[in-house]
């Protein structure tokens, strides 16, 4: 029996094509590239100018299933179609989210899908990369010691420093720095006050980056950011600090989107990466926007289960970039379905036909959402593991088939594009169905039937509970004005309820709001659900703790 590789063997054992041949093959000019090295490079964002009149490509969204500790491989589904979609001749260019260092170093050890499946160089993608992500935390932490400043200079917009809303952040999983009092020392090093750090990727500033059309869209977005409250109650934002200018330039750079490619060389946009379950969850609006004009077809992926990562890609993102996906394919493994039907991970491996009908629900129902509630065309991709057997195949084909939708079976972890070609041949099909996308609420209803419409046709809850301070933050908001925004749910990724114990697909519950924070950049209102915190922890055994580097500078352990 052949050795398995892991994921940074397998990667490290392919010699890319140089970033400017990538380039090249995806039509992008030598005077846009800023390479990065051999293998990586950014794209300047002024290419849209150019490509303007070139019509879009078909967008495909993957999504799936909500996660489980046996996985599910959507980002490796992602760059599988890709590859698999060239391999039956087509012009395909992905677009994904970086990962973050937090998740990195704390459960999941890299994030650039997995097996033969991969975008390269993975070991840059997982730390680092291109520094995008300590730009954005330069940009938030530069507004946070402005507003300190102004404050210590003497407070001339009179910020109440008890209403102060702005955190610092950090790409990392310090649970350490969640609460903190900072300013401490005398009166030469500040003013005294409680203060926080949010993990970088769940920061405001993540975003507006990835929402932003263009730089002068990223300095508007920045200046609307709020920072905190004065003493009448009144909103003082990123623009009334002045802030707005400099942070722009200090993301000017970060903004154009990283080129790099798959195992197979496929162009690969890598750009932005908010969580999905914090965060709005999708890659940057101007990396899907070059994929669109740069391919026929463009696969694009949103982070966790479909109702939160696609959920988020659907109502927000499309609404505010005029986006209209062609074909949903949602990722689900026989192995997830049966941990959804009760079955401990130990015992995955068994058939177990009963626990696979109980956990199959989470998957129809995800199906359901996509077909009757956004209208879209939609294949399930199972992602297959030599433990699933022909009875368990047969049970998921036959139970997504009474939905009107097909299943294609995907072997590209092990084989790469060849094992997603008959997931593409369907996504072909797909793209070519009538498609009458819908939203899944609309703008002019209030904040809490907004939050009531998601709850009840997304996550099918009985009904929802604005709490402790909610209720009251929900007429502020809609005093202020911005009650016609979107809504971005902050909620558990392992449910569809806020309760990560109940699996598969919960009935008879309440989703209980119990903050509501108004994101006047980004354009959207936070609604915190549940326990979901900001800044995540580290597991009792860190992924880092197995990650290395030799004397040669190779590194390994990232899966």
């Amino acid at each position: 029996m052949a050795e398995i590789k892991s994921d940074i063997e397998i990667a490290q054992s392919v010699t890319p094509k140089p970033i400017t041949d990538v380039a090249k093959e995806a039509g992008v000019d030598q005077k846009y590239l800023e390479l990065h090295g051999n293998y990586k490079a950014k794209v300047d964002y002024n290419i849209l100018n150019d490509l303007a009149d070139r019509p879009n490509g078909k967008l495909i969204l993957v999504t799936a299933i909500n996660p489980t500790p046996a996985g599910e491989g959507k980002t490796t589904t992602t760059v599988g179609l890709a590859d698999g979609l060239r391999h039956v001749g087509k012009n395909v260019v992905v677009a994904l989210r970086e990962p973050s260092l937090g998740p990195v170093f704390g459960v999941k050890g890299g994030a650039a899908g997995g097996g033969w499946s991969q975008v390269v160089p993975m070991e840059d993608i997982n730390l680092h990369f291109t520094g995008d992500f300590h730009a954005i935390s330069a940009a938030n932490n530069l507004l946070a010691a402005l507003l300190d400043n102004h404050i210590y200079q003497g407070n001339k917009l009179d910020i109440d420093t008890r209403n102060i809303i702005w955190r610092r952040c950090v790409d990392m999983n310090d649970r350490q720095l969640r609460f903190i009092v900072d300013g401490l020392g005398g009166k030469f090093n500040g003013v005294p006050r409680e203060d926080g750090y949010d993990i970088t990727v769940a920061s405001e500033v993540m975003a507006v980056f990835c929402l932003s059309s263009s730089i002068d869209d990223l300095k508007e977005r920045c200046a609307r950011l709020i920072v905190a409250y004065n003493r009448s109650g009144d909103p003082v934002t990123a623009g009334d600090l002045n802030a707005q200018g400099a942070m722009a330039a200090l993301l000017k750079d970060a903004l154009k989107p990283n080129l790099v490619q798959t195992l197979e060389g496929t162009p690969s946009f890598v750009h932005g990466g908010p969580f999905a379950n914090i965060a709005h969850g999708c890659n940057s609006v101007m990396a899907t926007q070059i994929a669109m004009k740069l391919g026929d077809f463009a696969v694009t992926e949103a982070g966790f289960g479909a109702d939160l990562g696609a959920e988020k890609f659907l109502d927000i993102k499309c609404r505010f970039a005029g986006l209209k996906p062609d074909a949903v394919v949602i990722v689900a493994t026989v192995r997830a379905l049966k941990n959804h039907g009760g079955v401990a991970k130990a015992d995955l491996n068994n058939e177990n036909l009963a626990a696979l009908e109980k956990g199959l629900p989470n998957l129809l129902q995800h199906v359901e959402n996509m077909t009757q509630v956004y209208k879209l065309p939609c294949v399930v991709a199972i992602n297959a593991f030599p433990t699933d057997t022909e009875a368990e195949l047969k049970l998921v084909e036959d139970k997504c088939r009474a939905l009107g939708v097909n299943v294609a079976l995907a072997t590209h972890w092990a084989n790469g594009g060849k094992g997603a070609v008959a997931l593409a041949e369907e996504v072909l099909r797909l793209v070519e169905q009538p498609n009458n996308f819908e939203f899944s609420y609309g703008l002019d209803l209030s904040i809490e039937e907004k939050i009531e419409a998601i709850a009840k046709r997304i996550y099918h809850a009985d009904s929802i509970e604005l709490t402790g301070p909610a209720k009251a933050q929900a007429k502020k908001l809609t005093e202020m004005g911005f009650d016609k925004v979107p809504i971005c749910m902050a909620k558990t990724q392992y449910s569809f309820s806020d309760n990560p114990a109940l699996l598969g697909a919960p009935k008879g519950f309440k989703i209980s709001v119990r903050n509501l924070k108004i994101s006047a950049g980004a354009g959207f209102i936070v609604a915190l659900t549940g326990d979901i915190m900001t800044m995540p922890g580290l597991p009792p055994v860190p992924a880092a703790e197995k990650i290395d580097v030799d004397s040669s500078g190779k590194i390994s352990g990232l899966f």
